[in-house]
């Protein structure tokens, strides 16, 4: 069994579309982050080479929109514990310097959390997201 554990959490309100794009940047984040999260590249029975992908299972879960400013506060104060949020400031922006620019003055407060990636020790993880459902599409929801 794997010491730690991630998952991604999704606003249970958000458009299939916006959690789709959630999961998938938050995805990226957490394999820059962590080398222990992507394996090494792995070649078929006929020698074509498939890159690396994650070694963990990703659970991903749903939450009340609300909810996740309460939850990435909770996981960030947890030793060995790192967040990586998804919040409006970054869906809107179409830069990463123009993100950054838009970050550098919002407050904290003015955030509004679309998905978080939490990755750690699975005991913490687990008791920061047990009670969470399953992140299921709604078929027929637009986003």
């Amino acid at each position: 069994m794997l010491a730690n554990k991630m998952v991604v959490v999704i606003a249970d309100d958000a458009p299939v579309g916006v959690a789709l794009n959630t999961a998938a940047l938050l995805g990226v984040a957490l394999g820059h982050h962590h080398e222990d999260v992507v394996g090494p590249s792995v070649a078929d029975a006929s020698g074509a080479v498939h890159a690396g992908m994650s070694a963990h299972p990703i659970p991903v879960l749903r939450a009340p929109a609300d909810r996740l400013r309460e939850l990435r506060d909770q996981a960030a104060s947890r030793d060995g514990v790192t967040v990586h949020d998804m919040n409006q400031v970054a869906q809107r922006s179409r830069t990463y310097d123009q993100f950054m620019a838009t970050m550098s003055g919002t407050k904290a407060e003015d955030l509004d959390y679309l998905g978080l990636a939490i990755y750690g020790p699975r005991a913490t993880v687990d008791s920061l997201t047990g009670a969470l459902a399953l992140y299921r599409g709604v078929v027929g929801q637009s986003g």
